[in-house]
């Protein structure tokens, strides 16, 4: 038997955040390409030992963190630190917001997914396609109107529509680089030698009220979204766009409080939804609930709600905003998001259809939607195989 010294053992190898020193450039298309061979993407085996590519890719995703940061922050957005009361070197998860928040009649709030970083839908599509469409800067472009060429319409429009981008995904602390971090990048932080196990997480590694997804929603929710006249106006409205785990977060949070925020919300838009309609819109209460007060139950309001002011979008290969089935295990209508394979590429396959259905949905807050059966969902509730004619006309 072969015993290998400590002494022996490989080093961590170290990859240094720099697009440059990587052997990479960002083109004029916006593309990050190889100096070696400039119609190359990232390459992501370099190695036959898997903790070297995995370092390397985390390297490269530091690179993309920094350049989408950087131009989310020259877009207007701040960081806010969560929750308040945390100072720069204590836990806290960072979450980014417009300036214009205080003063914006509509907010546009984004509970992305746990496996991304904050400002990014997919590094997939940063790599393939482009930084700022696989990143939430285009999206916020549209948002803040800042993608207009008339100026005076930019600052009219912007002061009217601001944006949070919550942050699911950064919530475990790292104490040594005092900052919160995915749990991807915790995989691959240094270690001493490449074949010792991952770091140990501990209390220390816990952010106060921001424990998982569903605490970092409740928390964005209690402490920004409802601290009306310091955050937001008394009467602004509240878009939100939920992404997988994000959008699970939303809905179970809303059903058990929607009697607080029901004035407020004006419509939801999902992807690749997990919630199902009889059990987190209309869960049976155990024998321990019902002597609760009712106003923390789910309500039949929202319900409705769903059904008319919320739809989803999931993976399909039909073109973008064709009705698909689904509504009858989500209680929402449901739309192809253009995308066939990855579910992380549904947010920027689809950004663009969600914007403008919940801007219809603002300008008209008794728009309903109408209720699709599409395929599947005839057969479920008894109706002839092939749709309704209401899946015609969405």
């Amino acid at each position: 038997m072969f015993v290998f010294r400590r002494k022996d053992l490989p080093l961590d190898p170290v990859f240094p955040a720099d697009l440059e020193k990587l052997g990479y450039f960002i083109n004029d298309n916006d593309q990050i390409r190889k100096i070696s061979d400039p119609e190359e993407g990232f390459q992501f085996k370099i190695n036959k030992n898997d903790r070297w590519n995995e370092l390397n890719r985390e390297a490269m995703n530091s690179c993309i963190r920094t350049i989408v940061l950087s131009r989310l922050h020259s877009l207007g957005l701040l960081t806010l630190r969560l929750p308040l009361n945390a100072g720069p070197e204590e836990p806290h998860v960072p979450i980014l917001v417009s300036s214009n928040l205080s003063s914006a009649k509509r907010v546009v709030v984004v509970f992305g997914e746990p496996c991304q970083d904050l400002g990014i839908w997919a590094y997939r599509t940063v790599g393939n396609e482009e930084i700022d469409e696989g990143s939430a800067v285009s999206f916020a472009k549209a948002v803040l109107r800042l993608d207009k060429e008339s100026e005076h319409e930019e600052k009219q429009e912007q002061t009217d529509t601001a944006l949070i981008l919550a942050n699911c995904g950064q919530l475990i602390w790292h104490c040594e680089s005092r900052r919160a971090v995915t749990h991807p990048s915790w995989l691959a932080l240094p270690r001493e030698f490449a074949v010792d196990p991952p770091l140990r997480m501990t209390h220390r590694n816990k952010i106060p009220r921001n424990g998982d997804w569903q605490e970092h929603v409740e928390c964005v929710f209690e402490e920004v979204l409802a601290a009306r006249g310091r955050f937001l106006r008394e009467d602004a409205k509240i878009d939100i766009i939920g992404l997988v785990e994000g959008g699970l977060g939303v809905v179970r949070y809303l059903a058990s409080n929607w009697h607080d925020w029901s004035n407020y919300i004006s419509a939801i838009c999902l992807s690749n939804p997990l919630h199902c309609k009889h059990l987190d819109l209309s869960p049976i209460p155990t024998p321990s609930e019902t002597g609760k007060d009712s106003s923390h139950q789910p309500s039949s309001s929202f319900t409705a709600f769903i059904s008319s002011r919320c739809r989803a979008y999931v993976i399909s290969e039909q073109p973008v905003d064709d009705p698909v089935t689904g509504s009858q295990l989500h209680g929402c209508n449901c739309y192809s998001s253009g995308e066939a394979l990855n579910v992380e590429c549904i947010m920027p396959s689809a950004w663009r259809s969600m914007l403008e259905w919940l801007e219809k949905c603002h300008a008209d807050p008794t728009y309903g939607a109408i209720e699709l059966v599409v395929g599947k969902d005839a057969d479920e509730i008894g109706l002839a195989t092939g749709g309704s004619e209401a899946a015609n006309n969405p």
